[in-house]
């Protein structure tokens, strides 16, 4: 599934470029060498979420990723330098306390679930400060935020490919016939090609983002996000919080409020 919602997007973005309805981007090797690790970082976020998702419950995985800000914060001033009041870093305690709270608690509790969404964390902090550096020096011509995504989306699928082939080619047969034969092979590729697309836009719109926000209010934003996905899991698929845990996510929640409330007043 990583590797297939990672191909969707590439013949999306190579027709805009062959049509020229999007400029396509000129990029040297030394534009290459800087953007491979931020592909890498692409691939290893979207593949520790997706494990995460397959291990436990959706809810669950999302409420850790809700931790992204303070992964983002620490790599904002290792990378950029970027450092803010203290008031600013002490409203990301609510959201540490939280997401702990949550985790402990919650129902579908695994190590791997665990393990993947803080991989992910890592991963997509890094992805997100060393892009925002990208964005402000590019490294090669036509080089905006939507093609930028487009260039790390084909090099984090050419990572991926050998893994995926690796660790589950061989069980491939097996699983998809497992799976048309419940489904059906007409839904189940519509739905992984739709799965793809919706990644792909999304993560478009959210570089486009990123490009006019800081590393750290951008991963704000996606935590609020989080919370919208966990209320949606709730409803379609039936999770159970425990009311710890939905504390803990009320919590986590407050302290992206106490964040936003606390950048804006103290620049």
């Amino acid at each position: 599934m990583t590797v297939v919602s990672l191909f969707v997007g590439i013949p999306w973005v190579l027709m805009l470029w062959a049509t020229g309805i999007r400029k396509a981007p000129k990029i040297d090797l030394e534009g290459w060498k800087v953007l491979l690790p931020i592909g890498a970082a692409h691939a290893l976020g979207h593949a520790g979420a997706v494990i995460a998702l397959g291990a436990g419950a959706v809810s669950f995985a999302q409420t850790v990723k809700a931790a992204e800000p303070v992964f983002t914060c620490v790599l904002s001033y290792l990378v950029l330098g970027t450092v803010f009041k203290w008031q600013v870093y002490s409203a990301l305690l609510p959201i540490i306390v939280g997401v702990s709270i949550a985790s402990l608690k919650e129902l579908s509790f695994t190590y791997k679930a665990l393990y993947g969404a803080l991989a992910s964390n890592v991963a997509f902090a890094s992805r997100a400060v060393l892009s925002k550096a990208t964005m402000d020096k590019p490294v090669g011509e036509n080089m905006d935020a939507p093609n930028l995504y487009g260039i790390l989306t084909i090099i984090a699928f050419v990572l991926s490919l050998p893994f995926a082939l690796y660790f589950e080619g061989g069980q491939f047969a097996a699983a998809w016939a497992k799976s048309t034969a419940v489904v059906g092979a007409p839904w189940l590729i519509r739905q992984m090609a739709l799965d793809g697309m919706y990644y792909y836009l999304y993560n478009e719109v959210a570089f486009i983002t990123l490009n006019q926000v800081s590393p750290i209010t951008h991963s704000i934003a996606n935590t609020i996000k989080r919370v919208c996905i966990i209320l949606a899991t709730v409803l379609v698929f039936g999770n159970k919080l425990t009311p710890l845990g939905a504390l803990g996510s009320s919590i986590a929640v407050a302290g992206t409020f106490l964040y936003s409330f606390a950048k804006g007043k103290y620049k």
